[in-house]
């Protein structure tokens, strides 16, 4: 519709050109009023020597004769000014018809009033009598009182009025295309067919857009709405934040968009994620959770919270982990016989503070570098290189922390006692039948660490105890593992999922309380899987060497695992047992002594969360529908292929039968690492050694990324469907975990953290900031947080993420679903704050 009469025009800069139509009718109104101040004065303007379309004149004429006051009022004041910039012409007077032969045009158009007055000004140049325009130019330079000018306003709106109605009537008879009489820039170069005018114009605005984007520094954050539909789809929203990784990407995003509407975001646009949220919700939501969904996602959105961060203050310092320095709960403590005082004793509220860097701390050293050597400041503990550095664990070198690659029990190289092993028992086939394995004692991990040449994923697992920091080497060597002891409470992993567990001279006396220890490695060791143990008893004739060896006899003998091999290694001057536990319950049957007993029926293998160890065994499954009844496909064929015992009557995590749903997940997560992670995100994924991810489902993550060089800790949180079994069974691994509470590893494990749908979960349970901080403590510096949630916690995270000064690098929204990643910054606070249950 028609602007108001008496809107006026700010004086701006012109940001476009005006449109021929537009320059007609502002010469026009503006060299009337001319004339009518020039008729009661000495000098005559010939208004008609200014090109004024044929339509107009006739208003002219009617306007002549109806303004006898306003000539007598202009006549008493000469040395008014009037000014020839339309800072002080209503808005209507930019409207109007275009001349049919000025450009060929038959559309009534709006630009913006900055454009009429720099057109105005052009037109004006361009009349042929220069003489007419210096009279008007000088005249101009005397003042009208403000009463004459209202009045002149006034009669030039009625001018205006008419010029309007002629419009509408063409509008009607169909000669302009213009809706209500008004179409804003972007409106008119759409619709508009004709005028190379307009074209002109169009290029020249997307040339001005182009430059100005161009001129915006890298780093800052640029919000970009796309009100256009595309394929149906809704309004989309993108907010991406260039680094120099990013760079390529965003160029390549605004030159997609500029050749193709059709296209808003080609090479990030994750339009898998819509395939991704039908998935997950499996079937059709109600009315009622989308209504309340909504208001959330509202609400939280409009939440403007703000954080204050501060830095743990603690014993542990830098390398502080709650659920181990809880040294309130420690000291408490009735007995500490079986090692409780190295278990889990999490604080009640979790921690929201951030933990500081270690001085001189420093980006890891990439792998495989990284398994040779790290930085010292990063791990700033030289205990351990002293009392076991003979030993090739590790040694200080200058700067540096090295890794011989031996250890106690393999002095002379990690691959020399690896290939030993299969050559000892070839049934093994590291890489092949053997796929994940776990690592009890596991020092500084170089076990595991050299495993990954054999193509076999270790679990290295150790307690935080006397042997200083021995997990962190491990981790920021580059090597999978967690702090845990093997004390009151079972692993946290599912029953019958290691092909391997290995002991090399681990301090673990498994033969006591009726082997109570070695029956929880009998609970997570698949059938027909080895133990392979490599300690002093087997090759040493010391009287305490020769006692437990007697006991551990007794002990597999009655649990039914047989001795494969026992051999010693010259080379490295060690001895090592292979066990081999039964495939079937025949010898369980025909012992003498139910002793260690068989579990009861009710007890689930699979329970590991805070679960009590018991001194029993749990039956080997022999119906060919029941997982452990078969070994897996070789490795790589079982990471592709669904597990024999996920049965079609069987329903997946996402509504499928469960195949189909397995299925399904491994190519939608193949689909978005390949289209999105990899290609459109900046990520330098040489960078990146160890991943986790924090909801890991049927851990099609970890499979989509397997080619690369990294390994990915898949958990599982306790409060979902149990599908570690099945990640375990692909030849990944995983731990359960309840992100309520912190996890067991040290800070700055990970370099790369990806949440799948889980954030928007623990806020109903969690204190979420408790979360983030938890994220913080176990991301690396210049780690990148990849979260895919739905908006309102997108939105909740990302102020979170900006509060602790984060880098965020891409923002994406799509039909209530969201995409955020982030990069951590060494940033910490000033402010501090004490937790007492953590001071000694």
């Amino acid at each position: 519709m028609a602007l108001g009469k008496y809107t006026r025009v700010d004086s701006r800069r012109p940001s476009s050109n005006g449109y021929c139509s537009t320059v007609t009718i502002v010469v026009f109104v503006a060299l009337c009023l001319a004339a009518v101040w020039m008729m009661t004065s000495s000098s005559v303007v010939p208004v008609q020597n200014v090109d004024v379309p044929q339509e107009n004149k006739s208003d002219l004429n009617e306007q002549d004769s109806n303004d006898v006051g306003v000539k007598e009022q202009v006549s008493d004041t000469n040395d008014r000014q009037f000014e020839d910039n339309p800072g002080d012409l209503p808005d209507d007077a930019t409207k109007g018809d275009s001349d049919g032969a000025a450009q060929g045009e038959d559309k009534v158009e709006e630009k913006s009033e900055d454009s009429t007055a720099e057109r105005f000004v052009e037109k004006t140049q361009e009349t042929p009598e220069e003489k007419t325009e210096d009279k008007i130019e000088d005249k101009t330079e005397d003042k009208i009182e403000d009463k004459t000018e209202d009045k002149i306003e006034e009669k030039t709106d009625k001018i205006v009025e008419k010029t309007e109605d002629k419009s509408e009537e063409k509008t009607e008879d169909g000669d302009s295309k213009a809706e209500n009489g008004e179409l804003n820039s972007e409106d008119a170069g759409k619709k508009s067919d004709g005028g190379e005018s307009e074209k002109n114009s169009d290029s020249s605005d997307n040339d001005k857009k182009s430059d100005d984007d161009s001129d915006k520094k890298l780093g800052s954050s640029e919000e970009i709405n796309d009100t256009e539909k595309v394929n149906g789809q809704i309004e989309e929203k993108l907010e991406v934040t260039d680094t120099k990784e990013a760079d390529g990407e965003k160029k390549e995003n605004e030159q997609a968009k500029n050749e193709s509407s059709n296209e808003v975001f080609p090479s990030i646009a994750q339009s898998e994620l819509l395939n991704e949220t039908t998935t997950q919700n499996g079937s059709w939501s109600t009315q009622l959770a989308e209504s309340k969904n909504e208001k959330e996602a509202q609400r939280t959105s409009n939440q403007k919270a703000s954080y204050n961060w501060k830095v743990c203050n603690s014993t542990a310092g830098p390398d502080f982990i709650p659920c181990l320095d809880n040294l309130q709960a420690i000291n408490s403590l009735r007995s500490t016989k079986h090692y409780e005082h190295r278990e889990r004793h999490c604080p009640e509220e979790a921690p929201t503070c951030l933990l500081p860097l270690p001085e001189g701390y420093r980006r890891s050293i990439e792998w495989p570098t990284s398994r040779e050597k790290i930085w010292y400041y990063n791990v700033p503990h030289a205990k351990l290189a002293q009392v076991k550095g003979h030993q090739n664990w590790v040694k200080v070198t200058g700067e540096y922390l090295t890794f011989p690659g031996g250890g106690t029990q393999f002095k002379r190289g990690a691959l020399h006692y690896i290939d030993f092993i299969q050559e000892s028992v070839p049934d093994i086939a590291w890489g092949k039948r053997s796929r994940v394995v776990l690592d009890v004692g596991c020092g500084v991990a170089s076990f595991g660490g050299f495993l990954f040449d054999r193509d076999v994923l270790a679990m290295s697992l150790a307690p935080k105890d006397e042997h200083e920091a021995q997990v962190q080497f491990a981790l920021e060597r580059g090597i999978p593992a967690i702090s845990a002891v093997m004390g009151t409470k079972r692993l946290p992993f599912p029953g019958k999922v290691f092909d391997v567990v290995h002991c090399a001279r681990c301090r673990v006396p498994w033969h006591i309380e009726g082997g109570k220890l070695l029956l929880e490695l009998n609970r997570v060791l698949r059938p027909g899987g080895f133990f392979v143990w490599s300690a002093t008893p087997i090759y040493q004739k010391l009287a305490e060497d020769v006692e437990i060896w007697k006991a551990m006899k007794e002990l597999t003998k009655a649990i039914c695992w047989e001795l494969v091999s026992i051999s010693k290694d010259t080379i490295n001057g060690v001895g090592i047992a292979i066990y081999k536990k039964p495939t079937s319950n025949e010898c369980y049957e025909k012992r003498s002594q139910n002793e260690p007993p068989i579990c009861a029926t009710s007890d689930e293998p699979n329970a590991a969360w805070n679960v009590p160890l018991q001194a029993c065994m749990h039956k080997v499954p022999v119906d060919a529908t029941e997982r452990g009844s078969e070994w897996p496909e070789q490795w790589p064929l079982r990471l592709d292929k669904p597990p024999y015992w996920l049965l079609s009557s069987q329903v997946g995590v996402y509504g499928k039968p469960a195949p189909e749903d397995f299925t399904a997940d491994n190519e939608h997560w193949k689909h978005v690492v390949t289209k999105s992670y990899l290609n459109g995100m900046g990520i330098n994924w040489t960078s990146v050694r160890n991943v986790m991810d924090m909801r890991a489902v049927y851990g099609g993550f970890a499979a989509a990324v397997k080619d690369l060089k990294i390994w990915v800790m898949n958990v599982v949180t306790v409060d979902s469907p149990d599908t570690l079994p099945i990640i375990y069974e692909r030849g990944l691994y995983g731990m359960y975990h309840d992100w309520c509470e912190s996890f067991s590893t040290y800070p700055r494990s990970y370099d790369l953290i990806h949440s799948d749908h889980l954030f928007s979960k623990l806020k109903k349970r969690c204190n979420l900031v408790a979360v983030v901080a938890e994220v913080d403590r176990i991301l690396r510096p210049e780690g990148t947080l990849i979260v895919r949630d739905e908006v309102g916690t997108i939105n909740e995270l990302e102020n979170m993420v900006r509060s602790m000064q984060w880098e965020v690098r891409m923002t994406y929204s799509k039909d209530k679903e969201g995409l955020l990643c982030v990069k951590k910054s060494i940033w910490r606070p000033k402010e501090s704050e004490t937790l007492q249950y953590a001071i000694a």
